[in-house]
């Protein structure tokens, strides 16, 4: 498929140059990379296109890249707490048709943002691409608009992993410890512990991250079978026509078709995210080529085997109340142990599982600091002269990461005095990651429609791009409408999805630290980019 010819991007302000400081010279300090991470010729082009300097290591590549985006998404690994929400809205039969249909939709999804990082491939992401394709009278606070999404959903997204880990890491001290006084302070603190062991693979063994990536994709893939088979092997079988066809409205809905389009939000937040290799643009080798090609290779294969996991919960779930009475509070160690029978066995299956999602949870702190670090390099965020700093020899972004430790560790202290609020800060940084979706995509399909020719790229969709960003459009249109209600009514105040409050909160305080100083010093990544004709 041969792409557009390169062609000038109109903006409000061509001229305007990168936004930064002083005493920040070492942002574009020359030659503070060394020449070995500096990747190749198509690289230096584009980062001039782009009108930014390198300043962070290149060192991965499409294997290293597959591994970083599956260890961030963590497909299988994470479906296993969720999978008890679809139990509510839909049952099992929605788990597995609806997983289909989810990952059809978001391969359309992620087919027309990998076209557009092969345009831009930076490690803004969706707020430059938006920042070039959205009208120009909009463009610009659009664009900024899309940055907060994306820096609030990806900060969401690391204290979602991280408390995850904790919580799973305490029910399985539950299931062993008789007489267990559960206290959520316990999570809390189990939660700062792995977002801190996460802090130094992204610190002081950040030039290790490639390899650890590549250690933990064949752990990604090891692991998988390790649980699955034990699960096939001893645990009971479901019923085929009652696990596959037998549709459930345990949320109290007033149809059963309403309570499975909410469910649909289980097999959505498995998929969810993929786009996190965007936010390493900058650090992977021949990256307009590379990117697209992980990215799209990353959802192929973590989807089906979220997919194999879920066919194998599905007949493998035994005693569903059992389930929900758990000492665990974790439904999937259940799970485990009425398969096994065995703590050891349980005891091995859950750290196997525990292992990955801290590993999850490295890769979260990279992408959360790289996205933080390139919306401040454009001036979006408060403090903003102080996060674009990235420390000669390190290269790399350390306040930024140093930000995503602290704002991860303060939400994890919400869990102290409610579970509910912390589920409800998850849901808000999926349903602001898909929002940043929504908007990138119809800019997208606007830019086809009425604006010049796209920008040249290494990966496109060619003739059926129109039709594809079509879709994904109308595919995001419901889902994102169902990500903001509750599992099940009546509603109260303890069980309502507050996400919706939190998101309007979050784009009002948005708008007025850019009314108050942010329109004075953002302009929109677009004015940096020079494009031939």
């Amino acid at each position: 498929m041969n792409a557009d010819k390169d062609v000038v991007v109109l903006s409000e302000a061509q001229s305007t140059p990168q936004w930064s400081q002083p005493g920040e010279k070492d942002v574009n300090e020359p030659g503070s990379v060394p020449a070995r991470y500096r990747g190749t010729a198509t690289d230096k082009r584009d980062m001039s296109v782009m009108g930014r300097k390198q300043v962070l290591r290149r060192n991965f590549k499409f294997i290293t890249m597959l591994g970083f985006a599956s260890t961030v998404m963590a497909s299988w690994e994470i479906l296993l707490p969720l999978f008890t929400f679809v139990l509510t809205d839909g049952g099992t039969a929605l788990l597995f048709w609806g997983f289909i249909a989810v990952v059809i939709g978001m391969l359309l999804v992620y087919a027309s943002i990998a076209e557009v990082a092969s345009m831009s491939p930076t490690a803004g992401g969706a707020y430059h691409w938006v920042s070039e394709l959205a009208p120009p009278k909009i463009q610009k606070i659009l664009s900024y608009i899309v940055g907060w999404l994306s820096s609030i959903g990806w900060q969401v997204y690391l204290a979602g992993v991280c408390f995850m880990v904790g919580t799973v890491i305490q029910g399985l001290i539950a299931l062993n410890v008789e007489g267990y006084v559960w206290h959520n302070w316990h999570g809390t603190l189990l939660s700062i512990a792995a977002i801190s062991f996460a802090i130094i693979f992204n610190t002081v063994l950040a030039v290790q991250l490639p390899l650890i990536e590549g250690i933990v994709l064949i752990l990604h893939f090891a692991g998988f079978f390790a649980i699955i088979i034990p699960l096939w092997v001893m645990a009971p079988r479901s019923n085929a026509h009652d696990a596959l066809l037998v549709f459930t409205n345990n949320g109290g809905w007033s149809s059963t078709g309403l309570s499975a389009m909410i469910g649909l939000t289980t097999p959505l937040s498995v998929l969810i995210g993929y786009d996190c290799s965007v936010h390493m643009s900058e650090e992977i080798w021949d990256a307009s080529l590379t990117l697209p090609r992980a990215m799209m290779w990353s959802v192929a294969v973590n989807a089906t085997l979220g997919f194999l996991m879920a066919v194998t919960l599905i007949f493998t779930l035994g005693d569903i109340d059992s389930l929900f009475e758990s000492v665990a509070r974790q439904p999937f160690i259940q799970v485990f142990y009425n398969a096994t029978h065995s703590l050891g066995g349980t005891n091995a299956m859950t750290a196997l599982v525990i292992i990955l999602l801290a590993s999850c949870c490295v890769s979260e702190v990279a992408t959360a600091s790289r996205q933080l670090w390139s919306f401040a390099r454009d001036g979006g965020l408060p403090g903003s002269n102080w996060l674009l700093r990235v420390t000669p020899g390190w290269n790399i972004p350390l306040r930024a990461v140093s930000v995503s430790f602290a704002v991860s560790s303060l939400l994890s202290c919400i869990n102290i005095g409610s579970a509910t609020a912390l589920n409800a800060i998850n849901s808000l940084g999926g349903c602001s990651i898909l929002t940043s979706y929504y908007i990138t995509i119809g800019c997208l399909i606007w830019r086809r429609l009425n604006g010049p020719p796209l920008p040249s790229r290494r990966w496109s969709l060619g003739k059926y791009g129109l039709p594809i960003n079509i879709a994904a459009l109308m595919f995001l249109t419901p889902l994102w409408f169902f990500a903001w209600w509750p599992l099940s009514t009546p509603v109260t105040a303890e069980f309502m999805n507050w996400s919706s409050t939190m998101f309007a909160g979050t784009i009002i305080f948005a708008m007025g630290w850019y009314f108050l100083k942010a329109r004075h010093i953002y302009t929109g990544p677009v004015v940096l980019v020079k494009r031939e004709e």
